[in-house]
């Protein structure tokens, strides 16, 4: 019973912050929040994105500290190589689910594998839990949600 309260904010979102949320069409942080938006999502939607402020009728903000709800669920959409450094402020905004859509580590080779190690200890320091990283994504049709790069849901 226990293990289905620590995953409620992964199943039961009442709000998404989208690290990477992008005004650009084709990029995954773009399509993420998109979907996001679409799959009529009722809870609190974040986009995170220090170059712009609003995108599709959200505000965004420059960082998640700067969220002053709290956050159930954080999608993370930025290159790989600043995923390590974005973690320790999803820890201290006490973020407790976490999907890295980011592609670019272990399975990029031993520079890929150092970076996923120093995610998955900052994730462990903060109790983190984590899907990915290299993943689609979440898509749950009886919340509904959608919160990955998938075009359609199936």
């Amino acid at each position: 019973m226990e293990e289905n309260l620590v995953l409620n904010p992964l199943f039961k979102p009442s709000s998404i912050a989208v690290i990477g949320a992008s005004r650009t069409p084709g990029k995954v942080g773009h399509e993420v929040l998109r979907n996001i938006v679409n799959s009529g999502f009722k809870g609190q939607i974040y986009p995170i994105n220090p170059n712009t402020s609003e995108i599709f009728g959200l505000k965004c903000y420059p960082n998640i500290l700067d969220v002053d709800g709290n956050i159930d669920l954080c999608i993370v959409a930025v290159p790989a190589e600043i995923v390590p450094r974005i973690i320790e402020g999803i820890g201290e905004k006490k973020v407790k689910i976490l999907s890295i859509l980011s592609s670019g580590f272990k399975e990029s080779g031993v520079e890929g594998a150092k970076r996923e190690a120093a995610v998955m200890n900052v994730c462990k320091k903060h109790n983190i839990r984590v899907l990915g990283p290299n993943c689609l994504g979440i898509i749950d049709t009886n919340t509904p949600l959608n919160a990955s790069f998938a075009p359609t849901l199936p």
